[in-house]
Parts: C-alpha cells; structure tokens; sequence
C-alpha cells in the first residue's frame, strides 16, 4: 500500500516549507504512521540522520501501555571508486550488496571494479555497528511490524539494501518511513517484495526534490555521539 504523500500542516498554509529540523520531520511523519495500526511495531533507523526522525516516531506510536523501540540498522553507500559521492549500490549489516547494475553498465565498471571499495564500506559498517550497539545483535525481527526510518529518499539506493535486508528477517509487515522523497525513489521502492516496503509513508514527495538536504532548514551533520546519545533517549531498546 503506497500511503499518499501530501503534506498538510495546521500550523501554516505553504505546506512545501523545509521541515525545521530531522525532528520535526520525525513527528509529521509519524501522525501519518499511527493509522496503520500496526501490530507489535519496532522502529529501525538507518544511521545517521534516520535516527532523530526514528525516535519522535518510536515515541509517537508508543503509549503508557505500550513502548515502541528503536533500534538501528547500519547502512553504506557504495561509491563509484573515483567520485565516492556517486552511490552505485549500498550494503545494509546482515545482507550483501545491492548494486545499480544499469548505472554500473553505463560507467564501464563490473562488480570486481568494486572489490576494494565494498571491503572499505564492510569495515566502516562493522565499526558503526561497534559503537551504536557494541556486541549486542540486531533484536528478532520475524512476525512484527517493522518500521524503517530515514531523514529522506533520493535514489532509494540505500533504503533499498536495507529493505531487503530486514525481509530476510521475515517480519510480519515491512514498512519504509521518511519525510521527505524524490517521486522516483516512491515509485521505485512502493512494489512490495524483494526490494520495496509493504507499506511507504512520504509526508513530501516534491516534483523539485533537489536533494534530502534542502527540505530541513537545519541539516548539520551528526557524528557516531549524536546516535549514540539518541539512542539512550529512546523510549525503549529492544
């Protein structure tokens, strides 16, 4: 089910303003997620700017009853080896690369091109993982609803990893949650399985995306500290 993505707001008319920070995206997208009903929710941030939006959203669908976690899971780009800014695939903790093999065909490059450079993010990602959750595994996520959070979609490439990574968990119900998305990163990752969400929740998805960044008016970037230090803000850990 692909959740409509207009964004509507009490507090001012020109809806399409940036958001003032990952917070605030956090807590308008989770009054889009609380319809859902989902059962047994865990919420699974993709560090690190998925982590702000995925606390105000684990604390919204939780209740005095009922604490939602949050948990994280680790995500790297794969960068083209000589511009690394030029995402041709990412590899989410857990699973295997997940490559544009139509990009790499039109740059020339084979997936050996790219040995060196996924050896590099596995190392990066097994760091990460290190500091945000120590020896601690991910939690069970087999039969509950799984929320994955991010601060937004441009390509959906890394969401796209972790997408199918956590379906290899076998959950009950998967669920791809951000604030803000270009329309062809919607489209691409709407379909359901393998690669795309049960449900996607967009509370902007503008015609001018641009990039993730232009849609918050405070984007600074967060270091390993800032998750850590959220994380022992949330309302539950798994």
């Amino acid at each position: 089910m692909l959740v409509p993505w207009t964004r509507r707001s009490a507090r001012r008319a020109d809806s399409l303003l940036p958001f003032a920070d990952r917070a605030e995206g956090g807590r308008e997208l989770a009054e889009r997620l609380v319809p859902l009903g989902l059962d047994r929710p865990i919420v699974v941030a993709l560090p690190r700017g998925g982590v702000p939006v995925g606390l105000e959203v684990a604390r919204r669908l939780g209740s005095a009853r009922r604490r939602v976690p949050l948990e994280v899971l680790v995500t790297r780009k794969i960068g083209y080896p000589s511009q690394p800014e030029l995402g041709v695939g990412a590899i989410a903790e857990g699973g295997e690369p997940v490559l544009d093999h139509g990009l790499l065909d039109r740059l020339g490059l084979s997936e050996e091109d790219l040995a060196e450079t996924v050896r590099d993010e596995r190392a990066e990602l097994a760091r990460r993982v290190a500091v945000y959750r120590g020896d601690r595994p991910l939690p069970a996520l087999r039969g509950r609803a799984v929320v994955v959070v991010d601060d937004g979609l441009a390509t959906g490439g890394t969401a796209r990893a972790a997408l199918r990574a956590v379906r290899r968990k076998k959950p009950a119900r998967l669920v791809l949650a951000v604030p803000v998305a270009a329309v062809e990163a919607v489209r691409a990752l709407s379909g359901g399985a393998p690669d795309g969400a049960d449900d996607l929740v967009v509370v902007a998805a503008p015609m001018n995306f641009r990039a993730v960044g232009y849609w918050y008016r405070d984007f600074g970037q967060l270091t390993d500290a800032d998750v850590v230090r959220l994380l022992a803000r949330a309302p539950a850990r798994p």
